[in-house]
This record gives C-alpha cells, sequence and structure tokens, in this order.
C-alpha cells in the first residue's frame, strides 16, 4: 500500500486533482458541464474525484458502501452537504431508488476504478439508463484485467507481491495458495480474479446494454501514476490501442465516456 493511501487527506487531494486534470476535460471533449448539473460517482470513496465538479458548480451524488470511506466524504464535505450542494449515501448501487433516494435523474454517472470490482456488470450497464437524463453520460476509468497489477496485488502488505506484476493471471488455486502463503485476506483479491474486465468484455457490454461509446483513450502509463511514481501519464500508441487481447496486457488504464443510443 502506498503512503498516501493511509493518509486520507492527501489521497483526496489526488484524486481531486487527477479529477480536474484529466476526467473532467475527457467528459468536456464531449459533453459541456454546466452549473446546475447533477453529478453521481458510484463508487465515490472520500469523494476527491467529485471535487472539480463541485467546483463548476454542479450539484454532487455520492453512493459507497464502505462505511469508513463514507464517513470520510461526510467530513470532507460537511459544509456543502449542509447546504445541499453534496449528498452521499451508504448503500449498494442496486438498492438505490432513483427519486427516492437522489431526489430524481442525473447528467453524468461516474464510475472511476469501480467497474472492475462489481459483480454483474452487465445487469449493472442496463440499470444506469433509469438514473440518466435524456443526453446524459457516463464516464468510466478502470484497469484492464491483465495488465501488470490488473489484479491490485500493488496493495499486498508482502512487498514481494505487491511488486509481482502478472501474478493474478495465475490459475486461481495457485494464485490463492500464494496470498495464504503470505498472509494476505485472499478472498478480497480472489474477489477481483472473479470481476475483473478487459477492454473487449467491457465494449461487448456497452454494445449489448444499449449503449455507444463516444469518446476514449487508453493510457500506457495511468495518469494517477504522477502521484504514485512521479511519472508522466502517457496515451497508448495508436498500433497496440487497436490490438484486441494484446493491448490488455500493456495498458494500464483506460477512459470510455459512453451515452444511450
Amino acid at each position: 500500500m502506498f503512503e498516501f493511501h493511509k493518509n486520507k487527506e492527501v489521497y483526496f487531494n489526488h484524486q481531486a486533482i487527477n479529477s480536474e486534470r484529466y476526467i473532467l476535460p475527457f467528459i468536456e471533449a464531449k459533453r459541456k458541464v454546466d452549473a446546475g448539473m447533477r453529478v453521481l460517482e458510484i463508487g465515490c470513496g472520500e469523494g476527491g474525484v467529485l471535487k472539480p465538479f463541485l467546483n463548476k458548480g454542479c450539484s454532487v451524488i455520492g453512493v459507497e458502501l464502505n462505511e469508513s470511506k463514507y464517513e470520510y466524504f461526510k467530513h470532507f464535505y460537511t459544509q456543502e452537504i449542509q447546504d445541499k450542494k453534496a449528498l452521499v449515501i451508504n448503500r449498494d448501487i442496486y438498492k438505490i431508488d432513483v427519486e427516492n433516494d437522489l431526489g430524481g435523474k442525473v447528467d453524468i454517472i461516474i464510475l472511476k476504478d469501480v467497474i472492475e470490482h462489481i459483480h454483474n456488470q452487465e445487469k449493472l450497464l442496463k440499470e444506469l439508463q433509469l438514473f440518466l437524463k435524456p443526453k446524459g453520460v457516463i464516464f468510466f476509468g478502470f484497469p484492464p484485467w491483465q495488465m501488470p497489477f490488473g489484479g491490485h496485488q500493488q496493495v499486498c502488505k508482502s512487498k514481494f507481491l505487491s511488486r509481482f506484476p502478472y501474478v493474478h493471471l495465475l490459475p486461481f488455486g495457485i494464485y490463492e495458495f500464494l496470498l495464504r502463503a503470505f498472509n494476505e485476506k485472499s478472498e478480497d483479491f480472489i474477489e477481483i480474479k472473479e470481476t475483473g474486465i478487459s477492454i473487449e468484455r467491457f465494449e461487448r457490454i456497452v454494445e449489448s446494454a444499449g449503449y455507444n461509446t463516444i469518446h476514449k483513450i487508453h493510457y500506457l502509463l495511468n495518469p494517477i501514476y504522477t502521484f504514485k511514481f512521479n511519472l508522466r501519464p502517457l496515451k497508448q500508441n495508436f498500433i497496440v490501442r487497436n490490438i484486441p487481447y494484446f493491448r490488455n496486457y500493456v495498458t494500464t488504464c483506460v477512459y470510455y465516456l459512453i451515452e444511450s443510443k
């Protein structure tokens, strides 16, 4: 685990800066973000990604299942929640009622490093149609499953496993044995192995759920690596990003913006 993960204020600020520099401009390349828009983030964590949208005058809503992260969101947005500019809900997204819980449909939905953790991703995308206003869009940012650290093993307590690229691609039995041998909480990493998603599978789900992709970027070096490794973001080159399957192994992050057909 990186040191800044332990300092929630630093982590919040990293997420906010990354969102302002890369996520917001990515969305605005196809949809202007105006004051008064309603922005929902699923799996919002402490809420850093939503900060630039709030600064533009949007009202923001976070849905977070982890209770401690939910409490941090309330801490960072205490005044905004009081002023009715922000709302956070501690619940499973499948148990959210659009009208009663959110107060109506939204203009933008954000899933940043979340889709790869969700079971039944096809069901989720279909249900999100009910959350969107006409011309609403959904942003996805996620690491392809086959990329070097697609199993999130970088957060392992073991320094050996945390620096072991592609270890998550081992067969289930061998991978689970290694996790237990190094005293890791194996069920968390096995669950990611079950829900991890490739670029090809994501694009198939988007199509079958009734969406069009209106913008996408594949990164060789994830923008968040600025904070993790002091590396500048680097987009994937044209040749690699157009080679199905192989691209998953060397692409550390993808951004997608989709809308209903």
